[in-house]
């Protein structure tokens, strides 16, 4: 099996469910039938990060949540595909229509739904509770759980391997030249 840190070193487009992996799969259910969902801020600050660099940002979920994609919308995602009920189609779609090598893209998803579209990509990933199915066919398990920070876990993790990732306008990655 390839090396996990090389394949991060090479993805430039990021893919997220939502459910499970932005939030904690949690829903809230007010007196009026709203549904509430959690997120973390430090996914937040990732993904505005990694758009800052140029990375792709794409969001494949099922759910559907007018706050939550407004969320997502604030933080800059441009692409955003809700109410899917078959992501694989969804995914060769905008593989083909984007002309993007599935081997450079980093998917996280977390339950059944997800479990097609992550064969097909180059670096498959989950949050450490995801469903024992999508562990198995993660090359990449972070030990965060849904919703606490494995957004920012993976971003982070290809941005400081890429020498991409910066704190206070320093760089901070590997050394130069290793």
């Amino acid at each position: 099996m390839t090396d996990p840190l090389a394949l991060f070193a090479r993805v430039n487009t990021f893919m997220f469910d939502v459910d499970g992996v932005m939030t904690d799969g949690t829903i809230l259910v007010t007196e009026t039938g709203e549904f509430l969902r959690t997120m973390h801020t430090r996914d937040g600050y990732a993904i505005k990060h990694a758009l800052r660099q140029g990375f792709r940002m794409v969001i494949i979920t099922g759910g559907t949540s007018a706050g939550v994609e407004q969320r997502l919308r604030l933080l800059g995602i441009p692409e955003i595909y809700a109410g899917v009920a078959d992501k694989l189609s969804v995914y060769q779609d905008w593989v083909r229509s984007e002309n993007v090598d599935p081997a450079v893209i980093l998917y996280m998803g977390d339950d059944l739904p997800d479990y097609e579209v992550m064969q097909e990509v180059g670096l498959p990933c989950c949050p450490s509770d995801a469903d024992p199915a999508i562990q198995a066919i993660s090359a990449y398990h972070s030990p965060f759980p849904g919703g606490k920070g494995c957004v920012r876990d993976v971003i982070e993790k290809t941005l400081r391997l890429q020498g991409k990732w910066s704190l206070a306008g320093e760089r901070i990655g590997p050394p130069p030249g290793g």
